[in-house]
């Protein structure tokens, strides 16, 4: 037996990666909020690691001071409490606060990185701008900002950089004489001006540096984007062709339909006799004829109704609440000839509930999913159809089962595709289109459901339709709890 859950995302859902504006590629808000919201997680991640060192350090100061690792006075503190207090405005701007022209993603990640340089330049200061490699640091906000902003942006957080840097350097050698224990590494002792022109020159060496750096990665940052920008271009041309195609097979099912409903009219007209009396062997091709014709009618409804849901956008589409029962009730009704037809037998047991959905498209997904089991039945079984409700968390589900053929594992995966059918369901249904499934899914992407299907091969199918949230009816009249209904059918 094997067991599927499928679920889908509306495509006017999806967050877009890239957008473009003017001649200019920019990252998306949405991906500049996931990526603020990385940085906010990595951010706490070293203000634990801070408050560890001051946990070492005031454990085990004997033992660092050893190693050369000297205590660092009160600064440490003062960073954590600053990153604390940053990081909480930041995720509040980002979750409690309206998007406006002063407080948008581009903004966040600005004030991000100015309060993240200013700290790092009070480390840098008090480590010690010249004795360590701290300064390398400032190279991963250059990095970052020519990754999110543009060239111009990225160049400004680069002469910010370098002003930090140098301001930093500068009260370091030419204003304050760093004392030793200021510095993790303490640094070796030179001659005033020996030292001054060490510190001028590694000033001019960093800086330097950072421009090189900014450079290099804003060109390789332009080459990606051009990249990604070719790549959007070539995604909205499938699309647009993909309408196209749509619209021209649209377009030939409409001119497929009128001559097709002549023909069937006029198979109808000879079958009844009204042109005169007809042969056994004609009446036998017309009874061929007018099935082939009655498939070919169904697969072009299919292809209409397919085209019509994809059409839908839920900008415009209407979501109502409706109760679930009275849905249920109208696609048995509509099917119970369809079931009678192979001696199938529907069992019906409601438990209402009430879901906001679009009403049409959800009698659409229940009437092709019971039909689908219909067909796929062996004469003289049973469908199921049943829904029940989980009062505690407010979810609901409407399972469907049959005993026919079933699905093979390695088809269940694709049943939801346009088109697709496997060879088992072709031979038991020889006029089979494989669109039944992809209106379903499409009505589910729409409706925001998930399905989840459960099939042994030889034994049947079971199709459960979960709504995640719903409403409980009032305990009136026909809203009340569970209704079961068992229709037979010879």
């Amino acid at each position: 037996m094997a067991s599927t859950e499928f679920s889908w995302n509306n495509p006017n859902n999806q967050n877009v990666l890239l957008e473009i504006k003017g001649d200019k590629l920019k990252l998306s808000d949405d991906v500049l909020i996931s990526n603020i919201r990385w940085f906010i997680t990595f951010r706490w991640i070293l203000i634990a690691a801070l408050v560890f060192f001051e946990i070492l350090m005031l454990s085990a100061s004997n033992t660092l001071a050893q190693l050369g690792i000297s205590e660092q006075q009160k600064w440490p503190i003062a960073i954590i409490i600053v990153l604390i207090v940053a990081n909480i405005a930041y995720l509040f701007a980002l979750d409690h606060c309206k998007s406006s022209k002063y407080n948008s993603p581009s903004i966040n990640l600005w004030v991000q990185i100015i309060v993240d340089l200013i700290c790092l330049s009070v480390v840098v200061h008090y480590i010690g701008s010249t004795s360590t490699p701290v300064s390398f640091f400032y190279v991963l906000h250059i990095a970052l900002a020519c990754i999110f902003f543009s060239t111009r942006e990225s160049l400004y957080v680069t002469i910010l950089v370098c002003f930090m840097d140098s301001i930093v350097i500068i009260i370091d050698n030419f204003l304050i004489t760093q004392a030793p224990l200021s510095a993790l590494i303490n640094s070796q002792f030179l001659s005033e001006s020996a030292r001054k022109d060490g510190a001028l020159t590694w000033m001019f060496f960093l800086d330097i540096l950072f421009l090189v750096v900014w450079y290099v990665v804003s060109r390789l940052s332009l080459i990606v984007r051009a990249h990604e920008r070719h790549l959007v271009d070539a995604y909205r041309q499938i699309n647009q062709a993909q309408v196209e195609k749509d619209q021209y097979a649209l377009l030939i099912t409409h001119q497929l339909k009128s001559p097709l409903d002549a023909i069937r009219s006029k198979i109808n007209l000879i079958k009844e006799g009204y042109l005169g009396e007809t042969t056994p062997e004609v009446s036998t091709a017309l009874e061929q004829m007018d099935l082939r014709a009655k498939n070919m009618s169904s697969l072009i409804l299919d292809l209409l109704r397919l085209e019509r849901l994809k059409d839908t956008c839920l900008d415009t589409a209407v979501f109502e609440p409706i109760e679930i029962q009275s849905t249920l009730q109208k696609c048995i009704e509509k099917l119970t000839p369809v079931a009678s037809s192979k001696n199938v037998t529907l069992n019906l047991s409601i438990e209402n509930f009430i879901c906001k959905v679009i009403p049409d498209q959800l009698e659409i997904l229940i009437e092709n999913i019971i039909t689908n089991a219909i067909t796929y039945s062996h004469e003289n079984t049973s469908v199921e159809i049943s829904s029940r409700v989980d009062r505690n968390n407010l979810h609901a589900n409407i399972t469907i089962t049959d005993h026919g053929i079933g699905i093979e594992d390695k088809d269940l995966p694709n049943i939801f595709n346009e088109y697709f059918y496997s060879p088992r369901a072709a031979l038991h249904n020889k006029a089979t289109s494989g669109i039944g499934l992809s209106i379903v899914k499409i009505a589910a992407e729409n409706n925001q459901l998930r399905i989840k299907v459960v099939s042994e091969p030889g034994a049947g199918t079971t199709f459960t339709i979960i709504f995640s949230a719903i409403e409980l009816p009032l305990a009136t009249g026909i809203s009340t709890s569970i209704n079961s209904i068992n229709t037979y059918l010879s």
